[in-house]
C-alpha cells in the first residue's frame, strides 16, 4: 500500500512536469528511477497484462491527477516565485543524476561522450527554436488533418517518454500546444454544459491526436527497450545529455525576471527540497 501511494505522487510529479514547457517528464521518470519499468510495463501491457497493469496504474492516476490539479497552480507559482518554482524542478533532475551516472560509469569511451554531447546541444537547439516558433496551427478533421493529428499525436507520445524532451515545448514548436490545450478544454467545458454537441466535435478533432498518441507510445517504448538492452551505457549517456541540458529550458521558460537576494535564497532551499525528494523517491 505504501508502495502504491509513493507510486501515486510519482506519477503526480511526472504530470505536473509533462504540462510545463521546458520541463520533461522523461527526465523526472529516470530522477525517481522508475523509467526501466514503465518502459518494460508499457512493451509487456499486452503480453503480461495484468502485472503491467498494476504497475502502470498508480503512476496513471498520479499523472491525471498532477495534469488537472496542479495546471492552474503551477502558472501561479511560476507566475509569483519563478527562481524557486524553477529551482525546485531543476533540484528535482539534478537529484536523479547520481543514479544515472551508475549506469554509464566506468564504461565511458569516445562514442559515450559523442553522444553525451549531441543530445545536449540537441535540448539547446530545440529550446532556441521554441524561442523563435510563433506560428499557431489548428486541428481538422480533413484528410490531411487527421493525418497530422496522427504524426503530432506520435510525437507528443516520444516527447512525453524521452528523458530530457520537453513535450510540450516540442507542442509549442510545431504551433499545436495551444490548439490542443484549448480544444481539451472546450470539451471538458462542454461536457459541463451538457453542450453534447459541441463535445462530441471537439472530441472527434481530438481523437485522431490520441490514437496517435498510443501509436507513439508503444513504438518508442519498444525502441527504447531495444536500445537499453543492446547499447545500455551508450542510451544513458544520451539520456544524461539531455538531463544535463534540462536546466537551460527550465530557467529560461520560469518567467524569471530581475533576482532577488530573497529569491536566491528561498530558490536554494526549494532546490535543496527538490534534490533530496528526487533521491527519496528514486529508490527502489
Amino acid at each position: 500500500m505504501v508502495k502504491f501511494v509513493l507510486d501515486i505522487l510519482r506519477g503526480i510529479v511526472i504530470g505536473v512536469a509533462n504540462i510545463i514547457p521546458g520541463v520533461s517528464g522523461g527526465t523526472m521518470m529516470v530522477s525517481m528511477g522508475i523509467y526501466d519499468d514503465i518502459i518494460s510495463s508499457i512493451n509487456n501491457l499486452f503480453k503480461n497484462f495484468k502485472k503491467s497493469l498494476l504497475t502502470l496504474l498508480p503512476y496513471g492516476i498520479g499523472m491525471v491527477a498532477g495534469i488537472v490539479g496542479f495546471a492552474f497552480a503551477i502558472e501561479w507559482l511560476f507566475g509569483k516565485f519563478p527562481i524557486p518554482t524553477a529551482l525546485l524542478f531543476i533540484g528535482l533532475i539534478f537529484g536523479g543524476i547520481p543514479m544515472l551516472w551508475k549506469r554509464v560509469k566506468g564504461k565511458v569511451d569516445a562514442g559515450a561522450v559523442i553522444l553525451f554531447i549531441l543530445f545536449f546541444a540537441l535540448i539547446i537547439g530545440l529550446e532556441i527554436l521554441g524561442q523563435r516558433a510563433g506560428i499557431e496551427r489548428e486541428l481538422s478533421l480533413t484528410p490531411v488533418g487527421i493525418i497530422i493529428a496522427l504524426t503530432v499525436g506520435c510525437i507528443a507520445a516520444a516527447t512525453m517518454i524521452i528523458p530530457g524532451v520537453s513535450g510540450s515545448m516540442v507542442m509549442m514548436i510545431l504551433g499545436y500546444y495551444n490548439s490542443i490545450i484549448g480544444t481539451l478544454t472546450g470539451a471538458i467545458t462542454a461536457l459541463k454544459e451538457t453542450d453534447f454537441k459541441n463535445f462530441f466535435l471537439l472530441l472527434g478533432a481530438l481523437i485522431p491526436f490520441i490514437i496517435g498518441v498510443f501509436v507513439g507510445l508503444f513504438g518508442v517504448a519498444k525502441l527504447i527497450r531495444y536500445l537499453l538492452d543492446k547499447h545500455e551505457s551508450k542510451t544513458y549517456a544520451a539520456i544524461l545529455g539531455l538531463i544535463a541540458a534540462s536546466p537551460y529550458p527550465v530557467y529560461v521558460h520560469s518567467g524569471a525576471g530581475s533576482i532577488s537576494a530573497a529569491a536566491v535564497i528561498f530558490g536554494i532551499l526549494t532546490f535543496a527540497v527538490g534534490f533530496v525528494a528526487a533521491l527519496k523517491l528514486g529508490k527502489e
